[in-house]
């Protein structure tokens, strides 16, 4: 179906961080985003947890709740900006003490509990490098990440360290030190409680270089084997000014991340961006339940939502009179991020929430986010929406191969509107990867012609929004036809039986690669040769020429703990191959 713009009231004066896209693009400078910031007293460089911590407590908003952390029995601990200066001093002193020293790499293997958030922005005021890993990744993922990244410290719970760190320990000789949020369970862990008690509140950021490597982020390995992005403390620049552009984040909101730590999401704006801009955050440390979450949206009085597609599908299921038992009164603004977000969702939002679902695309490798639909601008459900400024997109010409035809070094920019191409952003964005951690070369293959190459395939309309069509390789070559399994799944996922969908080529002698496609069904559902039928029939209807041949009943689909359907592993599953790096998939460990 053909789904109709949502209209956004035009009204001047409205108070909006963006109200006229194309006069902030024209007007916009990184210069004048940096200036917006404090940098270090003396000039002594730009840090980020300066800019997200001690600024605040030293000014007028030091006694402004700065995290509301929501344990999973409901109890609340919440910090001040001068609570949390104090408490992040008191660990960046604790990482001195141990010999823990500039560039040195911080993992945390924590559950969204206070001590993530005080051990992230302690390791960043220290000037040591901040990793985060998900805690549901098992034993192996783990020693993996830890080894490529040259773990010296770690930062986890009694239960994780009994678990996940204890099997492999050993075969870690760099980890110096595991910190234990809990009481220790042996004496070659030390307790955070204890050891911040002892040590002093106050802590003076030393000098830090803009370049200086802050963040470690590991991909999340939904195309292959993990890599580990590089970021830097200029990145926070990025971080504020895409916050208050996409966001629509003020001073006055109190703001929800949904997105784990251990994921970039959870990082960039679950952390750092929203205490840039003095608010309150909130956090939860328990796993998605409806209630829960409606229920936390209502007596937090969240004024902006940040979460992912997979989640508010789930919402979905449940049906429009659970959230009208809540007050979501507060509720002012809704994003999504994680993977392209079907239409359906977005209306979904409108017509049960009152509010649009917001999509916007970005990337581990971009720090931050880069395409979006604003607060000010219609929505076109199913798009991207269009760059923030200071972001310059593109869609370059592909070859066989599905990615961008390089020749001698060059590309070749498309410029008609609804082409395909491979989606590429011009350099120089503060929050932009410096690198994959001891593999150059695939750092380099990341770009050319000027351009830095997604590997994400898009297309762009005549008045510049953009439209995710797929992975490159994840592009389906049938009969002629190059089909993204986005546009199908979202199709899919619209019947009223399907919950979740996953769309790979299937060798075929004659067409090259036929469309199969794997569905999970909504309870009340039967799976069988009735409901199959149907759906083969519903996708011909609206789909055509591409769509699925063969549809298999799957309730188990792998998906990423970020809600990404692993399609290289259902393509294994089905080849009879080796899926290669899962450990990313939920429930891992």
């Amino acid at each position: 179906m053909a789904w109709e713009p949502i209209r956004k009231p035009h009204l001047p004066g409205i108070g909006l961080n963006l109200a006229d896209y194309d006069q902030a693009v024209k007007e916009f400078s990184w210069e004048a985003a940096r200036a917006q910031l404090d940098g270090l007293p003396g000039g002594r460089g730009i840090n980020i947890a300066h800019e997200a911590v001690d600024r605040h407590a030293a000014g007028s908003r030091s006694g402004v709740t700065a995290l509301r952390c929501v344990a999973r029995d409901g109890s609340i601990t919440a910090l001040t900006y001068a609570d949390l200066k104090g408490q992040t001093s008191r660990f960046a002193n604790l990482l001195r003490e141990l010999g823990v020293a500039k560039g040195d790499r911080v993992f945390s293997l924590l559950g969204r509990v206070p001590e993530l958030y005080i051990a992230a922005l302690g390791t960043l005021k220290n000037t040591s490098v901040f990793c985060p890993l998900f805690p549901a990744f098992g034993p192996e993922p783990i020693r993996e990440r830890m080894r490529l990244g040259d773990a010296k410290v770690l930062v986890t719970s009694p239960e994780l360290y009994r678990r996940k760190i204890m099997p492999i320990r050993d075969a870690l000789p760099g980890l110096e030190h595991v910190l234990i949020a809990g009481q220790p369970p042996d004496d070659k862990t030390i307790g955070i409680a204890p050891a911040l008690e002892a040590a002093s509140d106050q802590f003076e950021i030393p000098p830090t270089d803009p370049e200086d490597m802050a963040l470690l982020h590991f991909t999340s390995g939904t195309t292959g084997k993990p890599k580990g992005a590089v970021h830097v403390h200029q990145a926070v620049v990025a971080h504020q000014a895409t916050a208050a552009f996409a966001l629509d984040l003020r001073p006055q909101d109190v703001f929800w991340c949904t997105a784990d730590p251990g994921w970039v999401t959870g990082t960039s704006y679950g952390i750092i961006a929203p205490l840039t801009l003095g608010l309150t955050l909130v956090t939860d440390a328990a796993d998605f339940e409806a209630r829960r979450w409606y229920q936390l949206l209502a007596e937090h009085r969240v004024t902006v939502w940040y979460t992912a597609p997979t989640a508010i599908r789930m919402l979905m299921r449940y049906g429009p009179e659970l959230p009208a038992s809540y007050d979501l009164s507060a509720l002012r603004f809704i994003a999504s991020v994680g993977e392209a977000l079907n239409p359906d969702a977005v209306v979904w939002g409108q017509r049960t929430l009152g509010l649009p679902i917001h999509d916007n695309w970005w990337q581990t490798e971009t720090g931050a986010i880069m395409i979006s639909n604003f607060a000010a601008m219609d929505i076109r459900p199913g798009s991207m929406g269009r760059p923030l400024p200071g972001i310059t997109a593109g869609l370059l010409e592909r070859g066989d191969d599905g990615r961008a035809r390089v020749i001698d070094g060059r590309v070749t920019e498309i410029t008609e509107p609804g082409v395909e191409g491979e989606l590429a952003l011009r350099p120089g964005w503060p929050s932009m990867f410096r690198g994959y951690l001891h593999d150059d070369q695939r750092y380099a293959e990341a770009f050319a012609g000027g351009w830095y190459l997604t590997g994400d395939i898009a297309r762009r309309d005549a008045d510049g929004y953009y439209w995710f069509v797929a992975r490159a390789d994840d592009v389906i070559k049938s009969a002629g036809h190059l089909i993204g399994p986005f546009e199908v799944e979202s199709v899919l996922k619209e019947h009223p039986a399907v919950a979740e969908a996953g769309v790979i080529g299937k060798p075929d002698p004659v067409a090259g690669e036929l469309v199969k496609a794997f569905v999970a069904v909504k309870p009340g559902y039967e799976p069988g040769e009735k409901l199959l039928t149907e759906l083969i029939a519903f996708g011909r209807r609206r789909l055509g020429a591409v769509a699925p041949k063969e549809i298999e009943f799957d309730q188990n689909l792998p998906l990423t703990q970020s809600g990404k359907v692993m399609r290289r592993v259902l393509k294994a599953r089905e080849l009879g191959l080796s899926a290669g790096d899962v450990s990313t998939l939920g429930g891992a460990g």
